[in-house]
């Protein structure tokens, strides 16, 4: 018999059930499509993964667009605690990671390169969803733990009309188990890693499901991981492991169901996740580098530090998903609230010493540590209405509407003790004070306060209709944005702003899909959809710091408009006598294209719109079980990512805008190939090995990296024996990198599983992305993967 996984979810559910996407839908049950599912030969298909709603249930290969599954199952057998670890087993997923909360996610190419922790007005390219609330946040998207998750899903290309702003080029959902009436099971697991020239690690996670009566449930989950740090830092505040750090969190969830035709599902999520570092591996460093006395050659998983470094995200999300059914229509309710508190400590010293040697200050004032200090407080509300069919007939519809309020509040704030008397000193007395704008606090050369007010309304709907063989999908969404925006700064180094911005928008994304179910086995599917990400206000240049020739060339971007794409793409999925094939290929047009660029000297960064690029690709997954207990997996994409536009000259060789140029932060191509062999190894377990390969392409992270290079960075700082004459030269493509992972188990019959596993098992340095401060004045580095990691998991289902 074949083997049946079980979703528990809302999203597209077949070609029937076109519209139905993210609630729960119509007349067959989970188990009807099991026994439907038992009930054909086996060698017509191999895994039956069942994506279910509350009453109608459907194939994943019966979703008329391109989409990943990963189930519980894939994650606890990859060892998988992030998204990231996933990732590279996705076809079109790809992740640049800047250490714990802050990585970003980008599907089949759609990148406007590296989005760093102070540019807080940016919009996420992904939408990302914990079941049916948003928590997608730009740069800060939560590091959601995937323990007790059903799965994950991604949803390649715009999904803007169900999905909204945000889903340009696809969605990524985290689906959780949900509570289960009448039923008392839990499970409990515990971890020991260790990492090569780093520290050690685990993590202990427990959920349980608790019945209430014959109507109600309850499901707890809650979970502690310890990072295992691997950069080790010098100078004063150098320490080895310098990037451990933890996370806290928990979940619960209560179902209530006092009818067979209401449901509703309270839930409060909380997770904290602190670091004592990033993972940054330094070229170069104003106090530390190959021409100070004495020389330092940094090598690999090394930086400097004057100050200690930390992150520190507290996100708090209480949701409430309620539906009743009104007899073949049913009416959902999703209301969500999202707390966050976020803060980013650097240690901006190389930053504000390379200013005091352009200004002059004595070698007192360089050798100041400084401390720079982002914060993010964010309140947001949700709510989503919709009401849809829930019969079995051939035509399927949704109607719905959306509205959100976001109040954000972000602080800089560049805490440098004794700064202010090398300020008066040069300058006159009295200088620190009124350069302070009534914003910056003693002894702070920089400070910004930039409170955020947004606003979106949103009416969406999707209609399908199966003629025979053919089903025929149509759906729109229109939206309205508003943001207002101030942006107060003080200090020496800011501009005295003091500003007051108002964005808004508004706009149609249609969506139009055919399938053909060409035979039980084989459908294809065409599509054309549009996508939206809303503009913005970019931060004044910091002109002061500017070079002459970077105030001119960046100080004319203010605001940026909202991104638009059109996606086209066809589709084939083919399932038969234990073989799936699934592919599509597609192209996309964007229009305004929101690329982040770095403004050179000036310790700032703009978003500037580009007229035109284009992303053209295939992607495949492919898996199979050629003989019994073997399961071999091979999932690819490759994209041709580009502008199709070129500014002008100096602003096409300083932006890299220009056509033919590759759009930043993404591999042109990628893929993971799997195998897997269980066979009863005692009497009461099985057993299984698993290699994984997996291989990431060379990419830029921002597309300015293109341009001349090798780069050589000049620093121009006579400072600790440097002439001031200095420079550095890096290659700014990142090299391709392929990491092999191993894992064996035993699996118990009683439900005890015993895992040992080697993530990274040749060690591989991974080049993640380019950092450079101050345009390289002050420091340039690489964000780095984590080496070998060999660990143990005891897990134990009850």
């Amino acid at each position: 018999m074949k083997n049946i996984r079980h979703y528990s979810t809302a999203l597209f559910t077949g070609t029937a059930a076109m519209a139905l996407l993210a609630q729960p839908a119509a007349a067959q049950t989970t188990e009807e499509a099991e026994a439907q599912a038992a009930n054909q030969p086996d060698d017509q298909q191999p895994d039956v993964i069942v994506v279910t709603a509350t009453k109608r249930a459907s194939t994943v290969q019966d979703v008329p667009f391109s989409i990943d599954a990963k189930t519980q199952e894939d994650i606890e057998r990859a060892n998988a605690s992030t998204v990231e670890d996933l990732s590279r087993n996705v076809a079109g997923l790809s992740i640049q990671n800047l250490g714990p909360g802050q990585s970003q996610v980008s599907v089949r190419g759609v990148s406007a390169g590296q989005v760093v922790r102070d540019q807080p007005g940016v919009k996420e390219q992904v939408g990302i969803y914990l079941d049916e609330s948003v928590i997608s946040l730009s740069l800060f998207t939560p590091d959601i733990d995937l323990f007790d998750l059903n799965r994950v899903e991604t949803l390649r290309g715009p999904q803007g009309t169900l999905f909204g702003s945000g889903s340009v080029g696809g969605t990524l959902r985290y689906i959780t188990n949900q509570p289960k009436i009448g039923s008392s099971e839990g499970i409990v697991e515990a971890n020991f890693n260790t990492v090569h020239n780093g520290g050690e690690g685990g993590h202990i996670k427990g959920a349980i499901n608790i019945p209430m009566g014959d109507t109600a449930a309850m499901r707890v989950v809650g979970y502690y991981q310890r990072y295992p740090g691997f950069i080790d830092a010098i100078g004063p505040a150098g320490e080895l492991n310098i990037n451990d750090g933890s996370r806290i969190g928990g979940r619960v969830s209560v179902l209530f169901e006092p009818s067979d035709t209401i449901r509703i599902t309270p839930r409060v999520v909380y997770q904290e996740i602190k670091t004592d570092g990033f993972n940054r591996q330094e070229i170069y460093n104003l106090y530390a580098n190959e021409y100070t006395a004495p020389p330092v050659d940094f090598g690999e998983r090394r930086q400097y530090l004057k100050l200690k470094e930390g992150f520190k995200d507290e996100f708090l999300l209480a949701d409430l998903t309620a539906s009743v059914d009104l007899g073949g229509v049913e009416l959902t309710s999703v209301t969500s609230y999202t707390n966050r508190d976020i803060l980013v400590s650097r240690d901006a010293s190389a930053l504000t010493g390379s200013v005091s040697v352009d200004l002059g200050f004595p070698d007192a004032a360089v050798s100041i540590p400084s401390n720079l200090r982002d914060t993010t407080d964010l309140e947001q509300w949700t709510q989503e209405l919709r009401v849809g069919s829930t019969g079995a007939g051939p035509f399927q519809w949704v109607l719905g509407g959306f509205y959100s309020t976001t109040d954000r509040f972000y602080q800089q704030r560049l805490p440098t003790p004794g700064y202010d008397a090398f300020v008066d000193a040069a300058f006159g007395p009295g200088t620190s004070a009124a350069v302070a704008n009534g914003v910056a606090p003693v002894d702070s050369p920089y400070a910004a306060d930039l409170p955020y007010d947004i606003k979106q309304k949103a009416v969406f709907g999707e209609a399908s209709y199966e003629f025979g063989q053919l089903t025929a999908t149509v759906g729109g969404r229109y939206y309205d944005f508003e943001e207002e925006r101030e942006f107060n700064s003080g200090g020496l180094f800011a501009n005295g702003d003091n500003e007051f911005d108002r964005t808004s928008s508004d706009g149609f994304s249609p969506r139009f899909i055919l399938t053909y179910a060409a035979t039980d086995n084989l459908n294809l599917n065409l599509q054309a959809s549009k996508g939206f990400r809303l503009g913005g206000v970019n931060d004044p240049l910091n002109v002061t710091l500017c070079s002459p020739e970077d105030e001119a060339l960046f100080g004319g971007f203010q605001s940026y408009e909202d991104e638009t794409l059109w996606n086209y793409e066809a589709g084939v999925k083919y399932s038969s006598r234990g073989v799936t094939f699934n592919s599509a290929i597609f192209h996309t047009e964007i229009r305004d294209l929101q690329t982040t660029l770095d403004a050179g000297s000036c310790s700032s960064r703009i978003v500037f719109n580009v007229d035109k690029a284009h992303t053209t690709g295939i992607e495949a997954e492919f898996s199979a079980s050629p003989a019994p207990g073997l399961d071999l997996s091979l999932a690819g994409s490759y994209v041709s990512a580009e502008f199709d536009s070129t500014l002008p000259e100096p602003l096409a060789s300083n932006t890299g805008i220009r056509e033919g140029n590759r759009l930043p932060s993404v591999p042109e191509f990628q893929m993971a190939a799997t195998a897997t062999y269980s066979a009863p190894v005692l009497r009461n377990a099985d057993g299984y090995v698993s290699v994984t390969f997996q291989h990431v392409g060379s990419r830029f992270t921002q597309p300015a990296d293109q341009e001349s290079n090798p780069r050589s960075f000049g620093h121009g700082l006579p400072y600790n024996g440097q002439t001031g004459n200095e420079v550095t030269v890096v290659d700014l493509e990142l090299p391709s990198y392929q990491l092999v992972d191993l894992s064996a188990g035993l699996e118990f019959v009683d439900g005890l599983d015993f895992i040992v596993y080697a993530k990274n098992v040749f060690d591989e340095n991974t080049l993640l992305s380019f950092d450079r401060e101050r345009g390289g004045r002050a420091r340039l580095a690489h964000s780095v993967g984590q080496p070998r990691t060999i660990g143990v998991t005891l897990r134990k289902r009850f």
